[in-house]
C-alpha cells in the first residue's frame, strides 16, 4: 500500500524517535529485564505472546456487549484487558528501540494506534465502573478499532519489514546439501573470528583447540555483521557480541545470551576429513 510506504519513508518522524529511544534507554535500564522482555529466556519474541491477553479480553467484551445481562462480565474483561495491555507495551517499546530507522517510524505510529487503544479502554473501564454502561460500550468499541489498526501495523512490522524475526534462517535455504569445505584445520588461528563463505552465504569461524564453531555470520537480529563482533566471555561461557545492537551468542551451540535478539544463532555441524574443516545443514 503506498500510504505504508510513504510511513516507512516518513523522516519527520526520526526526531521524535530519538527521543523516545532515550526514554525508553533511561526506563529499561538493567540488562536482564531488557533481556526478558526482548524474550531472551522463552527464545521468541515476548511481545506478540502478550498481546494475546488484552486483545483476547477485548475482542470478547465486543462479544459481550451485544448480550444482553452481561455488564458485570464485560467490564471484568475490559479491566483485564486494560491492565494486561501495559506490560504488553512495555515489551513492545523495548523491542521497538533496537529497530532499523523505516522499522521504527511505523512502529510509533503502531505503539500510537495501542496507546489510543488502551485510553479508550481506560475511559470504558471509568465509565462502566460509574454505571455508564452505554458511554462504556461506545469507547470500548472505539478501543477496539484503534487497536485493530495497531495490529495491521503490527502485521506490516513483521511480515513486510521483517521485525524481530531470525534474519539469518533465510541464508540456510542458499545452502546446498552436503559437506562443503571451508578452510584447512593447519591455516585457523584460535581464539579469532574468520569469516568465510559457503554458496555464498557468510558463517563465522571460531577454533578452539580442536573445538571448532561454524555458524551464519548474520545476526539473527538485525542481519549485523557478527564476522567483525567481539569474542567475549560471559559468565564463563565464550560469546560473540555484534557490532551494530549487542546482541550476545554463546560460540558453543549458538545460544542467545543478551539481547536484542531474542532466538540463537544457527550454527552448522562440522567434520574434519584429511586437515579439511567441512561443514553442512543441520
Amino acid at each position: 500500500m503506498r500510504a505504508l510506504l510513504k510511513l516507512e519513508q516518513a523522516s519527520g518522524l526520526d526526531r521524535t524517535a530519538e527521543r523516545f529511544q532515550r526514554v525508553v534507554a533511561g526506563a529499561i535500564r538493567p540488562q536482564w529485564l531488557r533481556d526478558v522482555l526482548h524474550g531472551v529466556p522463552i527464545g521468541h519474541p515476548l511481545h506478540p505472546a502478550l498481546v494475546q491477553v488484552p486483545i483476547g479480553a477485548w475482542v470478547s467484551t465486543a462479544v459481550l456487549d451485544l448480550m444482553p445481562q452481561q455488564r458485570r462480565a464485560a467490564t471484568t474483561l475490559v479491566a483485564l484487558g486494560t491492565a494486561t495491555a501495559v506490560p504488553s507495551a512495555v515489551s513492545g517499546w523495548n523491542d521497538w528501540s533496537a529497530l532499523s530507522r523505516e522499522q521504527q517510524r511505523v512502529g510509533l505510529v503502531h505503539a500510537l494506534a495501542n496507546g489510543v487503544a488502551i485510553a479508550m479502554y481506560a475511559g470504558s473501564l471509568a465509565a462502566r465502573l460509574s454505571g455508564r454502561h452505554g458511554l462504556g460500550r461506545t469507547l470500548g468499541y472505539l478501543g477496539l478499532a484503534a487497536a485493530g489498526g495497531g495490529g495491521f501495523l503490527g502485521g506490516h512490522l513483521a511480515y513486510k519489514q521483517a521485525a524481530n524475526v531470525n534474519q539469518g534462517v533465510p541464508d540456510l535455504r542458499r545452502i546446498e546439501d552436503g559437506w562443503h569445505a571451508v578452510a584447512d584445520m593447519s591455516a585457523l588461528p584460535e581464539h579469532e573470528l574468520l569469516t568465510r563463505r559457503i554458496d555464498d552465504i557468510a558463517v563465522v569461524v571460531y577454533r578452539d583447540g580442536d573445538d571448532v564453531t561454524v555458524m551464519l555470520e548474520r545476526c539473527a537480529h538485525q542481519s549485523g555483521p557478527l564476522g567483525a563482533g567481539q569474542v567475549v566471555r560471559e559468565n564463563g561461557r565464550t560469546c560473540v557480541k555484534c557490532p551494530w545492537h549487542g546482541s550476545m551468542f554463546e560460540l558453543d551451540g549458538g545460544e542467545v545470551v543478551h539481547g536484542p535478539a531474542s532466538s540463537d544463532q544457527q550454527v552448522l555441524p562440522t567434520r574434519v576429513v584429511g586437515g579439511v574443516l567441512q561443514t553442512r545443514l543441520p
